[in-house]
């Protein structure tokens, strides 16, 4: 359904077509003027205001193309629809190229008509929504629910904008705790499908067994243990978006499956005959660089193209420190209404020792050690005695060689076991601790310690 707000100016110099399209695009919601040629349409520009205008493209004084420049030279804000006769469409084209966002052959087919005006009311309300979102960014520092105005988070959200419109893959990495999924929600927040569901699943969080099911769905029988018939997650978000996180640990055989659906749009559930269709924008997600997985043999090299359309990295926190002030306020303006506190501001001591810290667990883990302060304050500034132990006593690391270093040649697999060792240290040997800094589960923290054991034990009897 369209927005009655949304005004449309109908340029065509024939008297009977002018009057038929006005009344026509007034049925279906519009408020809608016209005019006789380009440049009385340009006289109505500026009363009218249209943010549609579907233009002829062959009139006298004035046709369709030089109208188009006429509104790009004014910089005005509208999208332009040319009509035009079969002998003409190389002249369509050549508007597109100057800015014209489609064109229609006559006779109009109604039906076409109307597809093409509700897909320019989408595109405007997403721009008006990026508009607005630029605006909140100026004053606020934030771009929808991401918070950060910093130079690194700033590409991030142009790549936001350009994707967010779309109904292509993303890819997003980055450290566990960098806001992810976070982000996933908010491409699909500026999306047309923003009124549709948003269903996401962690493939790290589910065994194996069970996650081609979670995924596709199942019918009765399929398995044991399969007394109903289940809807997967794609079925779930049809004509929404799915977000994947961990796709790097998707076993091998599921992830030829997703491509399969990503190219075909079809499946079907386990233990299933019939073809299922569905509308599903993917956005994946991974903790990895995802070059590196595909070489290390954890992600499809076909299936990282297909979902590398549109490339998002996060950075870590330690990378944007200039966004911790942002950041803080935003989660103690959370955290006050929700505790009903009245924390207004950290003292300037211990704003120091958050920014000296290294915040290995990221956003996550600065949005739990605020929540905590917040809890424990009684006045209205969040001070050093508020801040967890570990964050006021560690001093910030003096160099990247310091206690963990990484030399070219060195696995992923090392790094990360490195990083584990030293997240232990750090957490004092604490492993639930040191679990949500890493942002993995404690099954998952003790099942890598395991891993790192056998190795180890392997090493010392081969020697």
């Amino acid at each position: 359904m369209s927005n009655p707000a949304e005004r449309v100016l109908i340029v065509e110099d024939e008297p009977s077509t002018r009057l038929g399209l006005t009344e026509l695009v007034r049925t279906w919601g519009f408020a809608a003027e016209s005019a006789a040629d380009g440049e009385e349409a340009l006289q109505s520009v500026t009363s009218f205001r249209p943010s549609i205008i579907i233009s002829d493209l062959v009139m006298p004084r004035m046709g369709g193309l030089e109208l188009l420049k006429a509104l790009k030279a004014d910089d005005t804000e509208c999208t332009v629809v040319l009509l035009t006769a079969q002998g003409s469409v190389e002249t369509a084209v050549e508007a597109i190229k100057e800015g014209a966002y489609d064109y229609l052959t006559k006779p109009i087919e109604p039906q076409r008509l109307k597809i093409l005006l509700d897909k320019i009311v989408e595109r405007q309300d997403t721009r008006r929504e990026v508009k607005a979102l630029r605006r909140q960014l100026r004053e606020q520092g934030s771009f929808g629910s991401m918070i950060g105005s910093s130079a690194s988070m700033r590409k991030v959200y142009q790549i936001v904008e350009q994707a967010a419109p779309t109904s292509a893959s993303v890819l997003v990495w980055g450290e566990s705790g960098t806001g992810k999924e976070l982000l996933a929600k908010t491409i699909h927040q500026l999306s047309p499908r923003a009124q549709q569901p948003f269903v996401a699943i962690n493939c790290a969080a589910i065994p194996e067994t069970l996650l081609e099911s979670e995924i596709f769905g199942h019918e009765k029988g399929a398995f044991t243990g399969a007394t109903d018939r289940r809807e997967g997650c794609f079925e779930l978000a049809d004509r929404g978006t799915l977000f994947l996180d961990e796709i790097a640990e998707m076993t091998p055989a599921t992830q030829v499956k997703l491509l399969r659906v990503l190219q075909e749009r079809t499946f079907r559930r386990l233990g299933g005959r019939n073809e299922q269709t569905v509308d599903v924008r993917v956005i994946a997600a991974t903790n990895v660089v995802p070059g590196d997985a595909v070489k290390n043999g954890k992600l499809r090299e076909d299936l990282y193209y297909r979902l590398h359309v549109f490339a998002i990295e996060l950075p870590p926190l330690r990378q944007r420190k200039e966004d911790l002030p942002l950041l803080i306020q935003s989660f103690i303006t959370e955290f006050n209404s929700r505790n009903n506190k009245r924390v207004s501001a950290v003292e300037p001591a211990a704003m120091k020792v958050l920014e000296q810290y290294h915040w290995p667990g990221n956003v996550r883990e600065l949005r739990n050690v605020v929540e905590r302060a917040v809890i424990l304050s009684s006045g209205e500034f969040l001070e050093s005695k508020h801040l967890p132990p570990y964050v006021a006593e560690t001093p910030a690391p003096a160099a990247p060689t310091g206690g963990m270093s990484l030399t070219p040649g060195m696995t992923v697999e090392e790094a990360e076991n490195r990083l584990i060792l030293l997240t232990l240290d750090h957490a004092r040997g604490n492993k639930t601790r040191a679990a949500e800094i890493l942002g993995i589960s404690l099954k998952t923290l003790h099942n890598k310690l395991n891993k790192m054991r056998g190795r180890t034990a392997e090493e010392t009897i081969s020697s």
